[in-house]
């Protein structure tokens, strides 16, 4: 088999962007202050450590939320398609509204939606 194309197009796309770097670091301009190497929120200088311990409880609402957000999202194609598919498609919905309740009440149950 033939590689030249194949060859002759990395080539190109390697040639191109160092190219493109290349340019940039020459024309480009050259301002160095200390500042730009700070830590920057909102306009505001941090104070302390920007490595803070974060409470597991926001990450585990988080995956929550986006469990049931997109486990939800599943029930519009089911919705479209239910006069097609007729019984069998609402036992399935049913089934599947039935393990996000169970979900939801073992979170609940664990604690995983309270703020402490």
């Amino acid at each position: 088999m033939n590689f030249t194309l194949l060859i002759t197009v990395l080539l190109t796309a390697v040639t191109l962007v160092v190219a493109a770097y290349a340019i940039a670091k020459l024309i480009g301009p050259r301002s160095y202050n200390p500042v730009k190497g700070e830590p920057f929120e909102c306009g505001i200088p941090t104070h302390g450590s920007s490595w803070l311990p974060v409470h597991v409880g926001y990450y585990l609402f988080a995956i929550l939320f986006l469990v049931f957000d997109i486990e939800t999202m599943f029930l519009y194609p089911w919705a479209v398609v239910v006069k097609q598919f007729g019984p069998m498609a609402m036992v399935s919905i049913g089934f599947f509204l039935l393990v996000l309740v169970f979900g939801l009440a073992y979170a609940w149950r664990k604690g995983a939606l309270e703020w402490k």
